[in-house]
């Protein structure tokens, strides 16, 4: 009895007192401020892994998962009892001794609430997700992957106006009215990750995917809302060099038929896409890439594509050269490239040409720093992004939509153009955390009032705690301080100082920084 009680005290003080434990593997493009411990161990490790295109393939990166030494010591009382589940265990892991497979389902929760003090109607926000993400492996060579999600929500003033507009809860999908000023909305991916090869890899799934070094992506993020996909990644030259091509379908949120049937549930207009992204470790410190995204003409008036054998064309630049870009299949290319001046100090930036008109082209120029200032786990980010106005635009004026987007979302910078500066801090102390964001963001905008520009100032500051480290598991207080002003005074400007607390799975982005 008396081994069992310091065995319990044993672990509840490990909780305050030991290095701080890496998450868990799950291949997503992960939330950004849980993914730096994996960051961090790339910077300052690795130089084989193609950092720059996320989700990363766990095949390619089994580095990733670093078990610590306090990790060590503690097994024997993770598999313990209600307390080594609750602070250190999957809530389910299924692992056969006879056969090779695992089996991994944890929560998927987001439980959040708080007031906007700048509100005059005192209304209750929250956020309500209940949900499970399950992940495991079939022998050696294959891993899945599924998440499934309910949620209701009343969002700050600025949230709930872009929902209004454009029919969709910001990266996850459409919503119907929840009682008088809120959201119901659900979400769901998956996908099978097969090796088939020791450098082929394939994905089929319903997900995101994010190519760049920084906050943002200027050519693809994980901005927009699930998608269907096909992925293959190549490797040569040991892993040197690394080529996938994307293959996906994307959704206006326009009728896909003049006529819609009565009693019938209405069709979105499909539009077929393809990526390909060339990335080459050049050296231990230097990696450059290649990007070229192509949406092609969306369906007709029965939602048909009609595809072009060029659509399966894998070699990057040779639709580029063959249709340009002005053409009715709207092309994107870019650069992405990524320098370590040290073990803890990255430089980064994109290039972006969408056409050659002058207004729609971009760039990124960042920096991160790792154990800055020689605080351990101290992590200090600086990104600045400038998106031409015409960028991302539908090129066929006279057709059906083939902007770059998907339900009404863009698929890569998030503000959708302008200027933009990001500065992110972040600090880990064992389990505790704090950190912090700066966004501002000047927007010109046209009305047919006349040509304006938006200025948005966001501070998001918050302090938490890691419960269990298997998925993310954390609660945590915050505050969000927003303006927003115009230069016209035609248009109110607006204020936001919402305070929360939470407790969450936090496993993806969500980008409400806009």
């Amino acid at each position: 009895m008396f081994q069992k009680k310091y065995s319990l005290l044993f672990l509840l003080l490990s909780m305050f007192f030991i290095p701080s434990l890496k998450s868990q593997f799950y291949n997503l493009p992960n939330d950004h401020n849980f993914a730096l411990l994996t960051e961090k161990a790339l910077a300052e490790k690795d130089s084989s892994i193609h950092s720059g295109i996320k989700p990363y393939i766990h095949f390619f990166s089994k580095k990733y998962e670093y078990p610590s030494d306090t990790q060590k010591v503690f097994n024997g009382l993770k598999n313990k009892g209600a307390s080594g589940l609750i602070f250190y265990k999957h809530l389910l892991r299924v692992e056969p001794k006879t056969e090779k497979f695992i089996l991994r389902i944890d929560p998927l929760l987001n439980l959040e609430t708080g007031k906007d003090l700048s509100d005059t109607s005192n209304t209750t926000l929250f956020t309500n997700t209940r949900g499970l993400i399950a992940s495991g492996f079939i022998g050696n060579k294959v891993y899945f992957e599924s998440i499934i999600a309910e949620n209701q929500s009343v969002f700050p003033i600025y949230i709930s106006n872009a929902a209004v507009t454009s029919s969709i809860v910001p990266g996850q999908g459409r919503w119907k009215p929840y009682k008088k000023t809120g959201y119901d909305y659900a979400f769901s991916s998956g996908f099978v990750s097969i090796q088939a090869t020791k450098n082929l890899n394939i994905q089929i799934g319903h997900g995101k995917q994010k190519i760049g070094n920084g906050y943002r992506s200027l050519l693809l993020s994980d901005n927009a809302f699930n998608y269907p996909y096909v992925r293959f990644t190549k490797q040569w030259f040991k892993g040197k060099v690394q080529y996938t091509t994307i293959y996906s379908v994307f959704m206006n949120l326009t009728s896909a038929s003049k006529v819609v049937n009565p009693n019938t549930e209405r069709l979105f207009q499909k539009k077929a896409a393809s990526f390909q992204y060339l990335s080459w470790n050049t050296t231990d410190f230097l990696n450059i890439s290649f990007f070229q995204g192509l949406i092609w003409q969306a369906g007709d008036d029965r939602n048909q594509q009609h595809l072009s054998w060029q659509y399966f064309n894998p070699i990057i630049y040779t639709n580029l050269f063959a249709y340009g870009l002005d053409n009715k299949n709207n092309i994107l290319t870019g650069l992405d490239a990524k320098l370590k001046l040290s073990k803890g100090l990255n430089v980064y930036g994109q290039l972006m040409l969408d056409d050659l008109n002058g207004t729609s082209w971009g760039y990124q120029a960042g920096i991160n720093y790792f154990n800055a200032l020689g605080l351990k786990n101290l992590f200090l980010q600086a990104e600045y992004n400038q998106v031409g106005k015409d960028s991302y635009q539908n090129p066929n004026s006279g057709g059906s939509d083939q902007s770059y987007t998907h339900y009404n979302q863009n698929l890569a910078y998030t503000p959708g153009h302008g200027q933009e500066f990001v500065f992110i801090a972040d600090y880990k102390k064992k389990r505790v955390f704090a950190n912090l964001r700066y966004n501002y963001q000047s927007v010109p905008l046209t009305s047919a009032a006349g040509d304006y520009s938006s200025y948005v100032n966001m501070v998001n500051a918050r302090i938490g705690y890691l419960i269990n480290p298997s998925y993310n598991l954390n609660t945590y207080l915050g505050l969000l301080y927003r303006t927003q002003n115009f230069s016209t005074f035609s248009l109110p400007n607006t204020q936001t100082n919402y305070i929360y607390l939470g407790f969450k799975t936090s496993i993806y982005n969500l980008y409400y920084d806009f």
